[in-house]
């Protein structure tokens, strides 16, 4: 199954253009619902737009009218008399009509940001929030650098979209609009020549329009697609160093980036072939319908004042349709946004709105966990059975241990019990009752991981303790430290547990990163706690100090234990030995060892003799 993408970074093909369809301009108008809250602010700003707008007609009336008048009547010359006579009402008339724009705009501006930033946080948030809610199969299926440089670029397309490109959608409406009104008022002859003209102007547009906004869309692609190179290298940075792959991947960047630039570049001779095509026919056909005017002019059809008015009008109408093939460039690009991140929205969360909070007991969970007959499959890979029917079960308090060679099953029993994804057949109970029946926050809370490879977050210690238990005091912290093994070397550092672990805890190592997993765990207080080959990777000073921790942690709890190791697991209740997605032993060491033809005793022989 291909892998799932919002938008495929690999060919334009992948990411169709956006279309100012209907079905395109809902989506937009229900993103666009987030400004609801803010009417108080958007319905005035919007309402200053339309009064900015329409004042700026009066320049051209009133230039106009003062022009044409000074040419007396259409005669040679200027009418000085004229030009004297109504120059101190004109500049008055117009300074106040600046004076009163120019108010109106700063707080248009400020009410527009005030609205549209709001809604922007209002869209961040829940885009965010159902992020992190959308099940595990989502994240197998999506590249995590993707989804990030996916969701940062289409925000702020929606930024640009609420707070610049629509009040420049509602501007220059009114431009054009109010400019082809005025044009009527002057001559209906001429205003029906000049849109007579317009259609010529429109299927420019459209004919040149199309190629530009798709290599647009396809450098937005490639952009996209060096930003998840980056991001990724960074979250692998040792790997890249450990493996002196730093040539490599700057070359697999750089073939990124010359492959940006080389759309670019394209988009770029495409829009400046745009441009100077649009300016041609734009300005030829306001040339054209000015050279009719100036024989109705001759002919005595229109006036000298009628005649200036048109021509001023015509240069604010032109102006006003040059700028349309930008912003309709850029609603596209909005549109496109907005339908990736609605689609984000639209995902089904892993809590489904069946599963009622009322479902969760509310108290404490003793800690039983039997599977029964469970099979699975991914859903990234449905031809394959991870799982043919594995069976177990774990009482109150007990240790129990599951191994078996790689690719057998383990971590997917894991990721099965912690309910990352439901069982294809067979179920999952916790004391006694299906999985499904619980509410799933309050299922988790009841378990506690400790994985073979910890992920810290780059705040402070403290920080990262408290994860296991929001809200927790100092005290609850350095308790669990100190149950941890962690306190000690903790206090060692010089800022104690205000210390910063850095990106993913790279400034500890991993005996301390471990323990302050564990630290984490401790403050959950868990019923169910999971170890992932908890000190599989530790040498033997630190994996001591972890073990006593563990034991720690393990005490009057339900445990898993998911090991390779075996050593690690002698001394559990039970033993289940999973074998291509199959129980095929369970029993205690001593009676797996035992079994002569055991896959146990195999693997116990293959470690022991090294």
């Amino acid at each position: 199954m291909a892998r799932r993408s919002i938008a495929s970074t690999s060919e334009s093909e992948d990411m169709p253009v956006a279309k100012l369809n209907r079905e395109s301009l809902r989506e937009a108008y229900q993103l666009f619902g987030y400004l609801v809250p803010y009417k108080r602010y958007f319905i005035p700003a919007f309402l200053a737009l339309f009064i900015t707008a329409g004042l700026s007609l009066v320049f051209p009336y009133l230039m106009g009218s003062l022009v044409g008048r000074s040419m007396g009547g259409g005669q040679a010359g200027v009418d000085v008399e004229a030009v004297s006579r109504n120059i101190n009402s004109v500049t008055m008339t117009l300074a106040g009509v600046l004076a009163l724009q120019a108010f109106i705009a700063y707080w248009r501006v400020r009410w527009f940001a005030k609205a549209g930033e709001q809604a922007l946080a209002d869209i961040r948030r829940d885009t965010y929030g159902r992020l992190i809610r959308l099940p595990m199969g989502f994240f197998a299926e999506s590249r995590v650098g993707e989804l990030s440089s996916r969701i940062g670029a289409d925000l702020s397309l929606i930024r640009d979209t609420l707070i610049l490109t629509t009040p420049q959608v509602v501007r220059q409406s009114v431009m054009l609009i109010g400019g082809i009104t005025l044009i009527f008022v002057t001559s209906v002859k001429l205003s029906l020549f000049m849109l007579a003209c317009l259609p010529v102007i429109i299927l420019a547009v459209s004919l040149f329009g199309r190629r530009v906004r798709t290599l647009s869309k396809s450098s937005q692609d490639r952009l996209a697609e060096s930003n998840v190179i980056v991001e990724e290298t960074l979250q692998g940075i040792s790997n890249v160093k450990a493996f002196t792959n730093e040539s490599f991947e700057t070359e697999r960047y750089d073939r990124t980036l010359r492959r940006f630039l080389d759309t670019t570049l394209r988009t770029a001779n495409s829009r400046a072939a745009f441009v100077s095509f649009i300016i041609f026919v734009l300005f030829g056909v306001i040339t054209l319908v000015v050279w009719y005017a100036a024989g109705m002019l001759r002919s005595g059809a229109i006036s000298a004042e009628q005649f200036t008015r048109f021509v001023l009008f015509s240069i604010f109408i032109g102006a006003a349709l040059g700028s349309f093939p930008d912003i309709l460039s850029q609603l596209q690009k909005a549109v496109g946004a907005t339908q990736r991140v609605r689609e984000l929205l639209r995902e089904k969360e892993e809590d489904a709105a069946g599963e009622a909070e009322s479902s969760a007991p509310g108290g404490r969970l003793r800690g039983e966990v039997e599977m029964r007959e469970v099979c699975f499959r991914y859903p990234s890979r449905p031809e394959v059975e991870v799982l043919r029917g594995v069976s177990l079960r774990a009482g109150a308090g007990e240790r129990i241990a599951i191994v078996g060679p790689s690719g057998a099953g383990k971590s997917t029993i894991i990721g099965l019990l912690l309910r990352f994804y439901e069982p294809g057949d067979g179920e999952i109970l916790y004391d006694g009752t299906t999985g499904g029946e619980y509410a799933l926050r309050y299922l988790r809370s009841q378990m506690a991981m400790v994985p073979q490879e910890v992920l810290l977050f780059g705040g402070s210690i403290r920080e990262n303790i408290a994860y296991g238990k929001t809200g927790a005091g100092e005290e609850e912290i350095q308790d669990a430290a100190r149950r941890a093994n962690a306190h000690d070397f903790i206090e060692s550092f010089p800022e104690g547990y205000d210390t910063v672990v850095g990106e993913r805890g790279m400034k500890l190592s991993g005996g301390q990163r471990q323990r302050i997993a564990i630290a984490r765990a401790i403050l959950a207080d868990p019923a169910i706690l999971i170890l992932d080959e908890a000190t599989s990777s530790l040498d033997s000073e630190s994996e001591r100090l972890v073990q006593q921790a563990l034991d720690e942690l393990m005490k009057g709890r339900t445990s898993i234990i998911i090991a390779h190791r075996l050593a690690t697991v002698r001394h559990a209740d039970r033993i289940y030995v999973i074998n291509e997605g199959l129980t095929v032993e369970s029993g205690t060491h001593d009676e797996l060892v035992a079994d002569a033809d055991g896959v146990y005793r195999m693997l116990s022989q293959l470690q022991f003799a090294n």
